[in-house]
């Protein structure tokens, strides 16, 4: 069980992470390939992916000798190159103390690398970063794409939860089973018992991964963001804009071509139209609720809406 202890002020610090981030993704997909659960939905990926894993992505495995990553892997970054930056800016005792709790009781040989890595060698990391970087390129980089669709569908999904339903009903919309009391939102499922008291840090939500509780800084919780088979890379001959095959590829220009305000001119001018097509177009995005328009003396100006953001996002 998990119970999570909210203040006043972690209410206005609560939000969605607007992007996901490699490195946790990264080792999700490697913890998985050990799992021994959800055979129908990811054992051909499974067999698949420890075909394709080149022998430089090895060492990852010597982290995890019992099963459960040393907590210095717990990072963000928005790419992989941060998120590793973020990973060797951890606190020397950090590292020792973490790699000694998950090889405490192993019994075997620690690897010398690993033993590079405790003693803060430069060695150990630069194993770490080549292990990382062919793991990212092999099981990752593929499919990054639909992952940062995924992402944003979850994104919009928890925003129209949050607006519509208020923040404790998304909150337990996330995990089933979850429920609040006073400011306290408990995860029945999970070993043991954990009290995580935010404290004003606020908390981040990130799709698809386990808690990381970071002294100092807001609260990252992870969660399944739903069943489903491992992301597939997109077809090699996928359309550029995927709000085109929606929209049509002119009004998702429109969209696009408007982070600020711009009059019908600016806007046939922008996209290479008449002015009467623009208008055609604008008039049938307002009506879906994705621009509005606003008159100043003889020009009009037109504006994305927040859900355009959404979409775009």
């Amino acid at each position: 069980m998990v119970r999570v202890h909210f203040s006043a002020e972690d209410w206005g610090r609560l939000r969605h992470a607007p992007r996901p981030s490699p490195v946790p993704e990264l080792h999700a997909a490697l913890l998985m390939l050990g799992a021994p659960h959800e055979g129908l939905l990811f054992g051909r990926w499974r067999a698949r992916t420890a075909r394709a894993l080149p022998t430089a992505a090895e060492p990852l495995a010597d982290l995890v000798p019992g099963g459960a990553p040393p907590a210095f892997l717990d990072v963000l970054g928005e790419t992989r190159q941060e998120g590793f930056a973020e990973m060797r800016a951890a606190a020397p005792e950090l590292v020792r103390s973490e790699l000694e709790r998950v090889y405490a009781g192993h019994g075997g040989p620690v690897p010398a690398w690993v033993r590079s890595l405790h003693a803060g060698g430069p060695e150990g990391w630069r194993t770490l970063a080549g292990a990382q970087r062919a793991a990212y390129e092999t099981v990752l980089a593929p499919v990054w794409g639909r992952v940062q669709d995924l992402h944003r569908a979850e994104f919009a999904r928890h925003a129209v939860a949050l607006a519509e339903d208020g923040p404790r009903a998304a909150l337990t919309a996330l995990a089933p089973g979850s429920s609040f009391e006073g400011g306290v939102w408990t995860w029945p499922a999970g070993p043991g018992n954990r009290e995580v008291r935010l404290g004003g840090r606020g908390l981040v939500l990130l799709p698809t991964f386990p808690w990381q509780d970071r002294p100092g800084r807001p609260v990252v919780l992870a969660y399944p963001a739903g069943a489903g088979p491992p992301p597939a890379p997109e077809a090699a001959d996928g359309p550029g804009e995927p709000l085109a095959g929606v929209l049509g590829p002119t009004r998702a220009a429109l969209l696009r071509a408007l982070p600020a305000p711009r009059t019908t001119t600016e806007l046939a001018r922008a996209l290479g139209v008449s002015a009467a097509t623009v208008s055609g177009h604008t008039a049938a995005l307002r009506a879906a609720g994705l621009l509005t328009t606003a008159r100043t003396g003889r020009s009009v100006h037109h504006s994305r809406t927040a859900v355009a953001e959404l979409l775009l996002r």
